[in-house]
């Protein structure tokens, strides 16, 4: 864009520019929401009602996969709508959440109502899907309506069905879904249903990136105080048997079920039924991962006049504070460069998710964030625009970071449904923190951010490997012994993780330590620390092999064994255009030392330290060379993470200019604002928006 300025003020970033423009109106929500299907390229966006990092993502369901995000623009069947959601991940490929699903039926009677999750799944009405920033709707194709609005932690979620003229008396029901989420990994849980209309769930599911459960709970109310709408008749239902899952019984005179944890997925359905009087129905709800009763007072505390208007309004505002933070001369811009702006600032602040108090693990004065995987997906693009455009909302998350070192030990590196994912890389929560102790370190005790606490969180991950790295801290013990993670190498002291992507590991390893250097002199520390971590930031050159070529080049990153020797990899395996079958996966089967990237890519990856990859590579006019041999060949990927920062290297050869160029390339060739938009690759918590 031309003219694009951000206000950086701490304490409220308020700008009179775009006042009497409705920015929200800017924000294209389905935007990647394609089908991933066959390796076509989707987005994993999240498109229902939510309020800026909200815990509540409420939107609908389909019946395939993939729908990491619940949805997907095609005409797959409907199976509910839920409460919460990840938002453009990968990880599950039938999604994150999904909690909780309500269901509108008619046209049945209470005892023979299709409850089951197939048996009741029901195709929309084209053209009918639509929503803006806090607000969600939809039409089935037999005429009822679904509407959603939200706020952080509960939401109102509105049913209006055909009149029927021939049987205007005829109820109308409401499935409450106890044991579905997006995964059918339901593990045990409860729920009653009381003569008021209150509905409250507990459940215990699998989380979406890693190998734990989790457990959470909801609470629903049908008694709309300023409707006429009648509760007529309630009940629960289960399958007969677990051989049997699709053969249900409704029964009205039981109105609570309990099924104890299994460490075992269990194939049983079960849930509530509600009928009413009235051809609308609004339901009221709260989310909770503490119980079922905070999830009540939630729903009580955040909309506790059910004013629906309210609650959307509410919305809508907080969204346009969010936007308008970032200022452009709307008349003068390209209008689908706007639109893919805004749409991507509005994914920018979706995650983490917000879950103070709602922290099931310790009792904390600092807030508690949610969905951080990974860090290694969003340490080079979400949190520094964070750290620009929403300092307050980033040191939160900051704190969150902090806290898990606390109660933990380490920092956290990637939290999916509360509990711990998969480290994919480094540690990569340490250039978070350590580039808050030079944005904010002077102004951290304003902001709630002990300093003290942030530099011990960086030292602690730097040189503590803790006894299992496959899912918080780092193989220090490797990193520094040999000065670089060595290849086929049993760690002494017994610690295990997975012993792959020694070279891509190596690099964030590497910046790490840069991080705890820079966070040392911002925050006054030793002089010795700066030293130590100034010369272990260093150490990625030690995974430099000059010897390798390709295309003419030499000098890329390789693996490296414990006698010094390299192992060698095709700098071009793992890139888009591999001419050989290799993998660079997380697992045992990865057979190239790179993570989801090749040694083309990743051998420009040291951010520190750019003058040194000019220097190793033959000076600024090899490394132009080079930059452009890497797009030309097509070695870039424009959503894949460890691209992202390739087309403005430009810059450390004294060349701003053709990184201007090829970020407009870049954006204008790879994103449009179709439900394919965020290409080739999903939105990656908005990083590659």
């Amino acid at each position: 864009m031309r003219t694009l300025l951000v206000f950086l003020g701490i304490f409220g970033l308020i700008s009179d520019v775009n006042a009497t423009t409705n920015l929200t109106s800017l924000v294209n929500l389905f935007i990647g929401t394609a089908s991933g299907a066959g390796g076509a390229s989707g987005g994993n966006a999240f498109p229902g009602a939510a309020v800026p990092h909200a815990m509540a993502k409420v939107g609908i369901d389909v019946s395939t996969a993939p729908r990491q995000a619940g949805y997907i623009s095609d005409n797959s069947s409907i199976t509910g709508i839920s409460l919460m959601h990840d938002e453009g991940t990968g990880g599950n490929v039938d999604g994150g959440y999904g909690i909780f699903p309500l269901f509108p039926l008619r046209n049945c009677t209470f005892a023979t109502c299709p409850v089951g999750i197939t048996a009741r799944q029901a195709l929309r009405a084209a053209g009918t899907d639509a929503a803006h920033p806090g607000f969600f709707t939809t039409t089935f194709v037999n005429g009822i309506k679904i509407e959603t609005t939200s706020t952080r932690r509960a939401g109102l979620i509105r049913f209006s069905y055909p009149f029927v003229l021939a049987d205007p008396m005829s109820p109308n029901h409401v499935v409450v879904d106890l044991t579905h989420d997006l995964q059918r990994s339901f593990e045990g849980g409860s729920i009653s249903v009381s003569p008021s209309g209150r509905v409250e769930l507990g459940g215990t599911f699998l989380q979406s990136y890693g190998t734990d459960n989790y457990t959470v709970f909801a609470c629903y109310d049908f008694a709309d105080p300023n409707s006429n709408t009648k509760l007529t008749a309630f009940g629960t239902y289960q399958s007969v048997s677990t051989s049997t899952p699709d053969t249900i019984t409704i029964n009205s005179n039981i109105t609570s079920l309990n099924f104890p944890f299994q460490p075992s997925v269990s194939p049983i359905q079960a849930g509530a039924l509600l009928s009413f009087n009235s051809s609308t129905v609004l339901a009221r709800f709260g989310v909770s991962f503490i119980s079922a009763q905070q999830a009540c007072a939630n729903a009580e505390k955040e909309i506790p006049d059910w004013d629906w208007d309210r609650v959307e309004d509410a919305s809508r505002n907080a969204w346009e504070e969010v936007l308008g933070r970032v200022e452009t001369h709307l008349q003068n811009e390209n209008a689908t460069v706007l639109e893919l702006l805004y749409s991507s600032l509005y994914r920018a602040s979706l995650v983490p998710a917000n879950l103070t108090n709602e922290n099931p693990y310790w009792t904390s004065e600092f807030p508690f964030y949610d969905s951080l995987f990974c860090s290694w997906d969003t340490f080079r693009t979400i949190h520094p625009l964070l750290s620009i455009t929403a300092p307050r909302e980033w040191s939160e998350i900051v704190n969150a970071y902090v806290d898990g070192w606390r109660h933990r030990g380490f920092i956290p590196e990637c939290r999916a449904n509360t509990k711990a994912g998969f480290v994919q890389g480094g540690s990569d929560g340490m250039p978070i923190l350590g580039d808050f102790a030079i944005k904010y370190g002077s102004r951290a005790d304003e902001i709630g951010v002990p300093t003290d606490d942030l530099y011990q969180a960086l030292v602690d991950t730097a040189e503590n490997t803790p006894p299992d790295w496959t899912r918080v801290g780092r193989q220090n013990t490797a990193w520094k012994m040999f000065g670089y993670i060595p290849t086929d190498w049993v760690d002494p002291s017994g610690a295990v993780g997975l012993p792959t992507r020694e070279a891509s590991r190596a690099t964030e390893y590497a910046l790490g330590d840069f991080a705890v250097r820079q966070a040392a002199i911002a925050l006054n520390k030793s002089d010795a620390d700066i030293a130590k971590y100034s010369n272990r930031s260093m150490n990625f050159v030690n995974h430099w092999d000059p010897s390798v070529t390709s295309d003419g080049f030499s000098g890329f990153l390789q693996r490296r064994f414990q006698n010094g020797t390299f192992a060698f990899s095709p700098p071009n395996a793992c890139s888009p255009v591999d001419p050989v079958s290799h993998s660079c996966a997380r697992g045992t089967d990865n057979d190239v030392g790179f993570y989801e990237s090749s040694s083309w890519e990743m051998s420009f990856f040291a951010p520190q330290s750019m003058s040194t990859i000019v220097r190793l590579m033959g000076g600024s006019a090899t490394f132009l060379s080079r930059i452009d041999n890497y797009f030309t060949k097509g070695y870039y990927q424009a959503g894949n993470e460890p691209s992202f920062e390739i087309p403005w290297v430009y810059h450390y050869a004294n060349r701003p200019d053709l990184s201007a160029l090829r970020v407009r390339e870049v954006v204008f060739d790879n994103f449009n604002t179709g439900i394919r938009g965020y290409i080739p690759y999903f939105v990656t918590l908005g990083s590659a928006t």
